[in-house]
């Protein structure tokens, strides 16, 4: 091999290093929870998981992961379409079609597979994706193995769209692509409005909705339900590896005809193995667990109230949301990471989120509440972000 790429590979990284990019991986010697563990012994508070509702460590999901491995085996070998499907994967469709209250469910690896596999089946050369500028990059990914037109609209900007759609009239189809809940923001995407454009333009409308899917709305149904869109939400993405138990796995759900489409023509469900039937068992109790402990979306949604209210007080730039997710801004790379690394020292277990994840000059720590803290919990992080933040001339 030319060692002149390997050189510049390693300068690269360098670069990252110097300008406070790099990315290290933290190494947790526990199952996940509102408290877990590091090397040496060390207990930390964590502050940055996506365990919304406390799920992912629940004993009654473990144990139906477990039944699932001892009824089903550990994985197929096989992708669907072969002979990879076994009656808990139809099992597990229709409870994703019934709790999202959608026609028909397709299921994926992850939810990076079912956002990259969504486009290309359905559009071609003669039709238009218009897609939110802040797009989770597996819709980014999605749309650039697709041939279709591309249309990007300001973030939320109502107006932008309509203009975008306009200039997209000519297309064949059109589909209108957003996040329901924006994962460095928290913010949540107008559904309504964009539906009613959707409508006006005779477009479709497509939802990732990984950071809200059952945490977000009455019934934990999301970001359609929360922004009273159900049932005019075309093509719902998601992920089963947040609220829903934090593993793995993700679905397409929607259309029937869309979905029967993605059987037959969608890659990454074609050529990739079968979800674990595992991680099918699971999430069929965690599904349930959201209908039977409603306690948990209040629980999560009054912690996330509580920290920022605490936050605010302190003098914290704080991106304003309604979501369990809390980014406190702080800009520059270098200071985000500095105090990720301090706040770590003091028992709050949270990462400084940079370039390319966030724009330059964006750089925050991302705080994400879940059921599983308690008040105590809160209180501590809020402190320790106090004391940290005065430090490091980040508050008063």
């Amino acid at each position: 091999m030319d060692r002149a790429m390997l050189n510049e590979i390693a300068e690269t990284i360098a670069a990252l290093e110097t300008e406070g990019l790099f990315k290290r991986e933290r190494i947790i010697t526990t199952p996940q929870g509102a408290t877990i563990g590091l090397p040496g012994g060390k207990r930390v508070l964590n502050f940055c998981s996506n365990n919304y509702l406390g799920l992912a460590s629940d004993p009654e999901v473990a144990d139906a992961a477990k039944r699932a491995i001892d009824r089903w085996g550990y994985g197929l070998s096989s992708v669907r379409f072969i002979c990879g499907t076994q009656e808990i994967h139809k099992e597990l469709e229709r409870a994703v079609t019934r709790f999202l209250g959608t026609e028909d469910t397709i299921l994926y690896a992850a939810c990076f597979d079912a956002n990259g596999g969504v486009f290309e089946p359905l559009l071609g050369s003669d039709d238009a994706i218009v897609s939110d500028e802040l797009n989770h990059a597996s819709i980014i990914d999605g749309v650039r193995l697709c041939k279709a037109q591309r249309f990007r609209y300001a973030h939320s900007d109502m107006a932008d769209l309509e203009t975008k759609l306009t200039e997209a009239a000519a297309a064949r189809r059109r589909i209108v692509c957003t996040d329901g809940v924006f994962s460095m923001d928290g913010d949540i995407a107008r559904l309504a409005e964009i539906c009613d454009l959707a409508d006006a333009h005779k477009a479709i409308v497509m939802v990732d909705d990984c950071h809200a899917t059952g945490y977000l709305g009455a019934r934990g149904r999301g970001t359609a339900e929360l922004c009273g869109v159900e049932g005019r939400v075309d093509i719902v993405t998601t992920t089963f590896g947040k609220a829903l138990g934090g593993a793995s796995g993700g679905c397409t759900s929607g259309r029937r005809e869309i979905i029967e489409m993605l059987r037959q023509r969608s890659r990454p469900y074609l050529f990739s193995n079968t979800l674990a039937p595992a991680i099918a068992g699971a999430t069929l109790r965690a599904i349930e667990l959201v209908g039977e402990r409603p306690e948990l979306r209040e629980r999560v949604m009054r912690n996330a109230r509580r920290f920022k209210g605490a936050m605010k007080s302190a003098g914290f730039d704080i991106v304003a949301g309604e979501t369990a997710i809390v980014p406190v801004m702080l800009y520059d790379e270098r200071r985000a990471v500095e105090m990720a690394d301090r706040l770590l020292d003091e028992g709050i277990y949270v990462i400084g989120f940079a370039y390319p994840v966030v724009p330059k000059g964006r750089a925050r720590i991302r705080v994400q509440l879940s059921a599983a803290h308690t008040d105590g919990d809160i209180d501590a992080a809020a402190d320790a972000f106090r004391r940290v933040g005065r430090d490091l001339g980040v508050v008063d």
